[in-house]
């Protein structure tokens, strides 16, 4: 098991290979359909500072926030997956879901030096291993806003690195 806590520096990501179990620690963004495409669009506009969003060595958690605690959800959706590539561009080292990725995408965040990481379904987990969060950006989105949480021994295991699969 390696313990890894964000920010993500490249040499980290560099060491993970698909199988490896991991424990996250440190802050991690959470965000799914409804906002990923609207983050992407701040990348595109070069305005993610006006949001105090800083991507560099990050994870995207594939989840919405709701009193209820987080869970992860399918991040081959069409509009999460079209995340995957501009946000690793834009410094997101870690995607943090379920599910199987194409095989694009696989390939497109491995040029970037990132990784998929799939986590258990087990939303009771998560509220045990999350201490802060903060809504972010686009709270009109209500649970699916972009959200800022802080996390301790997070279990995940890299399912897509170095342009391979466990899928």
């Amino acid at each position: 098991m390696k313990i890894i806590t964000t920010p993500f520096s490249e040499e980290v990501i560099a060491d993970l290979k698909v199988g490896d179990r991991v424990l996250i620690n440190g802050y991690i963004y959470c965000g799914r359909d409804a906002v990923l495409p609207k983050i992407c669009q701040l990348i595109q506009e070069n305005t993610l500072e006006q949001y105090g969003i800083d991507l560099q060595g990050s994870v995207i958690f594939h989840t919405a926030v709701s009193p209820a605690g987080i869970g992860p959800t399918s991040s081959n959706k069409y509009e999460i997956e079209n995340s995957f590539i501009p946000l690793s561009k834009a410094g997101v080292k870690m995607h943090l879901g379920k599910g199987a990725i194409g095989k694009d995408t696989i390939a497109g965040i491995a040029n970037e030096n990132a990784v998929f990481a799939v986590t258990p379904p087990v939303t009771a987990l998560f509220k045990d291993n999350s201490s802060e969060c903060e809504l972010v950006a686009f709270p009109e989105l209500g649970m699916e806003a972009f959200y800022r949480i802080k996390v301790k021994n997070v279990p995940a295991i890299i399912a897509a690195a170095k342009n391979e699969s466990i899928y």
